[in-house]
């Protein structure tokens, strides 16, 4: 990684719960809210768009774990953001404070970890990556 990547430097991704994004188990709808799972969805983006542009050459990060509580719920139709914050680094863990938000609430936080990963090693798992993507899609 680039050095540059200051503790307590910021990175935010937006969006709106759509019917796709609320609580299902097996198919079925549980909550018409949004799921825990896809607010950490946006979580993990926020954290990764914190991370991409100190990426170098031949390196990516891959999640390793993420420690999260999800607070309030969020309606269809209502915005929410993600904010991941940078705690620092120790060897290839990558640490973020994660903390989602509605116009109302704070709705979840924790912690997100990533861990540095040579490109080589996950195309020897995968095969050849084709660009990764810099923002989610349906930003």
């Amino acid at each position: 990684m680039h050095e540059g990547l200051m503790i307590g430097t910021k990175a935010r991704v937006d969006a709106v719960v759509t019917e796709d994004m609320v609580a299902a188990l097996g198919g079925q709808t549980v909550h018409p809210v949004l799921a825990t799972a896809r607010m950490i969805e946006w979580m993990e983006w926020a954290g990764r768009r914190l991370i991409l542009p100190y990426l170098e050459a031949g390196e990516d990060a891959v999640g390793y774990a993420i420690e999260v509580v999800h607070l309030r719920p969020t309606r269809v139709g209502e915005g929410f953001w993600a904010v991941a914050e940078w705690e620092g680094r120790e060897n290839e863990r990558l640490y973020a404070h994660v903390t989602a938000y509605n116009a109302r609430h704070r709705i979840g936080e924790g912690r997100f970890t990533q861990s540095l990963i040579p490109t080589a090693v996950l195309e020897r798992i995968f095969g050849p990556q084709e660009v990764r993507p810099s923002e989610p899609s349906g930003l």
